[in-house]
């Protein structure tokens, strides 16, 4: 039985060795609407589509070309290829731009961004992403870009202490820096799974299954094999991380109310093998043989005196200063996909008993396709982690009423709420605890009698005690929740406001109508009659009969349900973050 006949599948990806794959086993066993294929290049994908087309005639393949990690803008169709990142790193315009991506407005990004474009043009059912996330991230090789950057800071500052002219200098010191921080493996990411998750929810994607990565193929911190690096290789620790910050993510991800399924397979040993033949080599871009994008050359040889205590050049400044070259180097290899070319020494090596072994890209795309399919394989990692997870437990239930009854006795004694100190984000919460706090000192802790009232007559009341009562007035606004007064022209205030919030600012322009409703929903107290009928509908909406839990037993006890006719003001707006659409809650 075909559960799910019709679906349309991206495939993240779908042009590298482990997507064909996968690919394959959809088009066999799942008779989907339309696979799309997502590569970088746009050869590797015409040639991806060109050949499932022909094995598969009948299933309906489109080709994605591109980056999906940069904007639109910088990928097919606009340019005939995607800007590499050594050219956008190059450019003083796009590492403006980058940063901009990745550490600014969310919004922006998200509209700009060529992942949230593919997502929304061909909106998937399911989105099958085996892209090596970690190895794209990690390998723009942080470390490297904070060695040259601090080598030309220290130009620049011997350069200032003797008088020189540093403007050359410091142009070459921002670029630099500026590479530093856009090379960062972490706010990337983090940005990356925030956007993929938006636009998934956005066209309600019912499942994510990620291709990941233990980052060593299973091996330990003695790994001997890297991406060409010495051992012991902090790019690749860098990888392991980063690939570990990915699945943690996704385990958030999976605990969000409204998104997709979310499942991960984490291959443990090298992935391989697609091909094998003959082959003219090209060079790596970052390696340390040979001319970035061309093939490597066979060279003579030359002997030379080892200079002990001099100089030994490691590779020409410009061509290959005397070098005969033979023509282009060719050898027997076997293609692995990502991990790349290996010759037949290297492939026995890695993949030797007891070394990093192997798995073939036809069992992982067998196990992705039982999970779409709805099967428990035992092989999703967010699902082990759930299963290992400890959970809340009937003893700290128990310890919590105990401690709210110490706290509540603490209050009685001294006569000083304890509501919010703000510290605990988002600001919305010591926002949402002050403004609950209020209507439960003037409406004498009863639900129902904020009910008989109007907003007009809500904030009239709940004004006249913030201006009767100077203590606690003083406790609100010492803690950075400023008071917006009902006619929402004045603040009452202290010295610190927490919002607006501006990076390194101490002041915030007042922009317009707009920005002073945006702030007050963040975080002021706003006594205005309209959120006071925002509180008095919260409450009816909260508010239930006695009888209802004696009629329906433990099924009264919901989401929706708040257990009291009292105003509990951590309980409220727990029930708050519980049911309203711009906060959260736990589904597991």
């Amino acid at each position: 039985m075909r559960f799910f006949k019709g679906e349309t599948y991206l495939l993240l990806g779908g042009a590298g060795m482990v997507g064909r794959q996968i690919a394959q086993e959809i088009a066999r066993e799942l008779e989907p609407q339309q696979i799309v294929i997502s590569g970088l290049s746009p050869e590797e994908v015409n040639e991806a589509v060109g050949s499932l087309r022909r094995d598969f005639p009948n299933v309906l393949f489109t080709g994605a070309a591109g980056d999906i990690f940069v904007r639109s803008e910088w990928n097919p169709p606009r340019r005939e290829r995607p800007l590499s990142r050594g050219e956008l790193l190059a450019g003083a315009e796009y590492r403006e731009t980058l940063y901009a991506d990745v550490f600014q407005d969310l919004d922006e990004a998200y509209r700009n961004s060529e992942l949230v474009r593919l997502i929304l043009d061909h909106p998937p059912h399911v989105v099958i992403d085996s892209i090596n996330t970690a190895t794209a991230f990690s390998y723009q090789d942080v470390y490297a870009a904070s060695d040259l950057a601090k080598r030309q800071f220290e130009e620049l500052d011997a350069a200032a202490r003797g008088g020189e002219e540093l403007g050359g200098l410091l142009g070459a010191a921002g670029s630099a820096l500026a590479a530093v921080l856009v090379s960062q493996s972490v706010p990337q990411l983090v940005r990356h799974v925030l956007l993929i998750n938006r636009a998934m929810r956005q066209v309600n994607t019912r499942l994510y299954l990620k291709v990941g990565t233990t980052g060593t193929g299973g091996m330990g911190l003695n790994i001997p094999y890297t991406h060409s690096e010495d051992t012991p290789s902090a790019t690749l620790m860098e990888k392991t991380a980063i690939a570990f910050a990915h699945t943690g993510l996704m385990y958030l991800m999976a605990r969000t109310l409204g998104g997709p399924a979310v499942k991960e397979f984490k291959p443990a040993a090298m992935i391989g093998y697609s091909d094998i033949g003959f082959r003219r080599l090209k060079a790596k871009g970052k390696g340390k043989v040979g001319v970035p994008g061309q093939n490597l050359k066979l060279y003579t040889s030359r002997t030379e005196p080892l200079d002990v205590g001099g100089s030994l050049r490691l590779r020409p400044e410009g061509e290959a200063e005397g070098y005969e070259a033979l023509g282009d180097l060719e050898l027997a290899v076997v293609n692995t996909g990502e991990n790349g070319l290996f010759t037949k020494g290297e492939f026995q090596a890695i993949t030797y008993m007891g070394q990093m072994e192997f798995i073939t890209p036809e069992e992982i795309a067998r196990q992705v396709v039982l999970e779409v399919k709805g099967s428990s394989t035992g092989y999703d990692v967010i699902a082990a982690i759930d299963g290992a997870s400890m959970n809340p437990t009937y003893r700290a239930g128990y310890l919590r009423h105990l401690a709210i009854q110490e706290l509540e006795k603490l209050e009685r004694e001294r006569d000083i709420p304890s509501v919010a100190l703000g510290d605990l984000g988002p600001p919305e919460l010591g926002k949402l605890l002050w403004e609950a706090y209020l209507l439960r000192v003037v409406y004498d802790d009863r639900l129902s009698e904020v009910l008989g009232r109007s907003g007009e007559q809500l904030a009239a009341e709940v004004f006249a005690r913030v201006q009767a009562d100077g203590r606690l007035r003083n406790s609100i606004v010492s803690v950075g929740f400023p008071i917006l007064t009902p006619d929402g022209r004045s603040l009452i205030r202290g010295p610190y406001i927490r919002i607006p919030e501006v990076k390194n600012e101490s002041t915030a322009h007042v922009a317009g109508p707009a920005a002073v409703e945006a702030w007050a929903a963040k975080g002021w107290v706003d006594l205005r009659p309209q959120n006071m009928e925002q509180w008095r509908r919260r409450f009816e909406t909260m508010g239930h009969k006695p009888e209802r839990i004696r009629e329906r037993g433990s099924a009264a006890f919901t989401r929706e349900a708040y257990v009291s006719e009292q105003i509990h003001i951590g309980s409220v707006v727990g029930w708050i973050f519980n049911n309203e659409e711009n906060f959260g809650y736990r589904i597991k």
